[in-house]
């Protein structure tokens, strides 16, 4: 029986468990193409599945890895053929469609975008859905009709992959961005990737005022709970946050207030079953605005071997910006 070098995850009675294993490739499941992976990453929604922390698995066995970049091995797909360079972010891969930490996935062809021109499949997965999420929250801030003239904007969760690549793209675009961070030691780095001022995490994520002093014109906001409800609460007039993550929780303790007092909006992202189009310019944007020093400043890169450890450090913060997982 041909198999495949994969993490897998099993459910039994004490929980769920994680290993190595050789996975057969018969068992994987239905799609037009197959893909030999080459590179994969550590998200936050990685590390709760690896280690089992909220259930974010609704199938088993699965194989982890919301992400992944590869070469085409075969395709009935009319947009795909084999020896194509693709990139897969979302669309349930990792949760209920076996994922993209291991080296074989087969899936539908209408989930992959083409490698975008200029970007390495490390280089891909090293923005992964992380920045591919970031991407999303800055066109959705640009289409509210916001720019850096409106006033400064903030990123809570700065040292993650979401904030770290958030503030990259924001300065590029010409901003003045202002990092939120329980990670003061973290300050040359978030200085280096282009924040203007840190401020510490402790300001917002304590139960905060229904309204506050007006600082920022625009936020992007990976956090959730009392932090999101206290950026909302100091955004400025006719501003508008992005809400994309939810690091310290899925409540919204917050008011109508900053909604029907300043005109504020609170811009949903969702980078899972984000439309195509949308995609592709996100990806579009990210080879261009994104720049490679910066990239490969805030990453890190594992072999396959160590990927669940590296699972574990990303729940306990121990790590900053990207990990690239080197599938074999």
């Amino acid at each position: 029986m041909t198999t495949f070098k994969a993490i897998r995850i099993d459910k039994g009675e004490s929980g769920t468990t994680a290993a190595y294993v050789d996975f057969p490739e018969a068992e994987l499941m239905e799609g037009d193409v197959t893909v030999r992976i080459s590179h994969s990453t550590i998200n936050y929604k990685d590390g709760l599945a690896i280690t089992g922390k909220s259930p974010v698995v609704r199938r088993f066995p699965m194989i982890p890895g919301i992400d992944f970049a590869g070469v085409v091995e075969s395709s009935s797909h009319a947009g795909f053929k084999p020896g194509d360079a693709v990139v897969l972010n979302g669309w349930g891969v990792g949760e209920t469609h076996l994922g993209g930490l291991a080296q074989k996935a087969r899936l539908k062809g209408d989930w992959l975008v083409p490698l975008p021109k200029g970007l390495s499949a490390a280089q891909a997965m090293a923005i992964g859905t992380a920045g591919y999420t970031a991407m999303l929250a800055v066109l959705a801030l640009e289409g509210q009709g916001l720019s850096p003239a409106a006033g400064p904007v903030l990123v809570t969760g700065a040292a993650g992959g979401v904030g770290s690549v958030a503030i990259a793209l924001l300065k590029h675009a010409g901003w003045h961005v202002i990092a939120s961070t329980g990670r003061p030691e973290e300050e040359a780095y978030l200085r280096a990737l282009g924040a203007d001022e840190i401020i510490p995490r402790q300001e917002l994520s304590a139960p905060g005022r229904p309204l506050g002093k007006e600082r920022w014109a625009a936020a992007v906001d990976s956090v959730g709970s009392h932090t999101l409800a206290n950026v909302l609460a100091q955004t400025r007039y006719n501003g508008a946050v992005a809400a994309c993550g939810l690091a310290q929780g899925m409540d919204l303790p917050a008011s109508v207030a900053p909604f029907i007092l300043r005109g504020v909006s609170l811009l949903g992202i969702d980078s899972v079953m984000c439309p195509k189009p949308r995609r592709l310019a996100a990806w579009a944007r990210l080879s261009v605005d994104l720049d490679a020093a910066k990239l490969a400043s805030i990453t890190q890169t594992v072999p396959f071997d160590q990927a669940i450890e590296a699972a574990h450090s990303i729940l306990e913060g121990k790590i900053r910006g990207r990990v690239v997982v080197e599938i074999p």
